[in-house]
């Protein structure tokens, strides 16, 4: 008999076998460890821990200022949060581009100190040997292609990707040569919905979807665009699924004039030198 337990979280090969079966992969990000648990008992299948930390945590304009530290951190919150689902990071700008090998000293990184199961970079082209260098390491590697917000400095802007038919077709070459180089799965970003289809029907791994239509394999979303938290601006694809932000401005100035008015604490929520709250100890 085996004294190796069996593996606790879904694996790469666990999502990959989703799109035989016709499973709907569904994925968000996370940042910290209430978020990630609250989101993996509502059964997402992985939870990613983005660069969008950049924008959405750091308050940076772009995801281009955050760091290897940073996202290492970000991942040992979600991590110890979670026990179940797949939790990828984010390789940060710069920790993959230099080269394949110190790629893969980053990417040991993610998995040994911040307890990932893989990570994602984006892009493909010149990164390609690096992927297959991370996979032949033993990493699992999620592609990202489209709209890729670390070259934001290239593109100029954050409009839909591959429009024309032959950003697509390039598109379709770069998804393809990712799959051959090792990936499980590719997110398509803010690409044409009948381009994504496409890019799913000519690959055999998964493809996750933000922004590129309902015909992808899977769907991510930043948390607190889903949960309505973030509300400076909210992309077309985006859907509130509760206007968290406006909850949670109530909630904070109801506490406020509480506090004000004198209604918080109330004495169940005070103590008395017994340790007990004072309202336990007043006699009816």
């Amino acid at each position: 008999m085996s004294r190796t337990p069996a593996f606790p979280r879904v694996t790469a090969p666990q999502i990959v076998s989703c799109k035989a079966e016709g499973r709907k992969l569904v994925g968000l990000t996370a940042y910290d460890a209430v978020f990630a648990g609250l989101e993996e008992e509502s059964g997402v299948d992985f939870l990613l821990v983005g660069d969008s930390a950049g924008n959405v945590v750091a308050g940076h304009a772009t995801t281009i200022p955050m760091t290897m530290d940073a996202m290492l951190f970000l991942t040992r919150c979600v991590t110890r949060g979670t026990s179940r689902v797949m939790v990828i990071a984010d390789m940060p700008f710069g920790s993959f581009q230099v080269s394949p090998e110190e790629a893969l000293s980053n990417a040991i990184r993610f998995l040994k100190e911040g307890g990932a199961q893989a990570v994602k970079l984006e892009g493909a082209g010149y990164i390609l040997p690096t992927v297959r260098r991370l996979v032949d390491a033993g990493i699992p590697v999620m592609g990202h292609l489209g709209l890729t917000p670390q070259m934001i400095n290239i593109f100029g802007g954050y409009g839909v990707k591959a429009r024309t038919s032959e950003e697509g077709e390039k598109l379709i070459e770069d998804a393809k040569a990712l799959e051959q180089s090792g990936c499980f799965s590719i997110v398509l970003e803010k690409i044409p919905a009948e381009l994504a289809e496409r890019v799913t029907k000519a690959l055999k791994i998964p493809t996750i979807g933000i922004g590129s239509g309902p015909n992808c394999d899977g769907q991510v979303l930043v948390n607190y665009d889903l949960l309505g938290i973030f509300d400076k601006f909210k992309p077309k694809f985006v859907r509130h699924y509760m206007p968290g932000a406006e909850l949670i401005r109530d909630a904070v100035a109801s506490w406020v004039s509480d506090v004000r008015e004198g209604r918080f604490p109330s004495d169940e929520e005070s103590y008395d030198s017994s340790g007990d709250t004072i309202k336990k100890r007043v006699k009816k």
